[in-house]
């Protein structure tokens, strides 16, 4: 039998979690099916679970491959030596930006991932409060720099923005309404900091 290299292996995983998460936002975690998603990777079903231990645990590689590259992405976009206002306009930009390109991943993460009964304590869940972290770290840093109020609570403000980003882009996660990316940014932004930032409001 034939050694498969490792390029060729990643490259099947790769395959097969993009066809995961493809099949995944059409039909959903629960209507979705290992066969459907190794028919769409151009693999058998066996194959699949070489890789990976179940359903569950495709949807939550799917979800780690997400997550990584918002996490970069943000590292990567975010100034740590800019001033707070402009770090913090410039995460909810890229946040808002998600529910555009990734729209329907978003939407099977709010309906169906994050209201199972699995959800708390799981991967799933670390992935994304290390995501949301980055904002928590971002509010910390501007209370050590005095842009921002030392009696803020930074997980509050992190629940604050994300609830605020999250109702505002359910209509167009469900095809309803489109999303004003620069001008909610802006709103948002300028609504927060005018809260909790000591100096000049942006």
């Amino acid at each position: 039998m034939p050694v498969i290299s490792a390029q060729r292996m990643q490259d099947r995983v790769d395959a097969i979690l993009e066809a995961a998460k493809k099949v995944f936002s059409e039909k959903g975690f629960e209507a979705a099916s290992i066969a459907e998603i190794a028919r769409s990777a151009s693999v058998s079903d066996g194959l699949i679970y070489r890789y990976f231990q179940n359903k569950r645990d495709l949807l939550f590689h799917v979800l780690r491959v997400f997550y990584e590259r918002l996490m970069l992405d943000l590292e990567r976009e975010v100034d740590t030596s800019a001033s707070f206002d402009r770090q913090l306009h410039t995460l909810i930009s890229c946040h808002l930006a998600v529910f555009v390109a990734d729209t329907a991943l978003c939407r099977l993460f709010i309906s169906e991932v994050r209201v199972s009964r699995d959800y708390q304590g799981s991967a799933i869940q670390a992935l994304n409060r290390r995501y949301t972290s980055i904002l928590v770290d971002i509010v910390a840093a501007g209370i050590a720099t005095g842009e921002v109020r030392a009696d803020v609570n930074s997980r509050l403000v992190r629940d604050v923005i994300y609830g605020a980003i999250e109702h505002l882009a359910w209509r167009h996660v469900n095809g309803r309404t489109g999303l004003d990316l620069a001008g909610t940014a802006e709103d948002l932004t300028r609504l927060i900091c005018g809260g909790i930032c000591t100096g000049p409001r942006p």
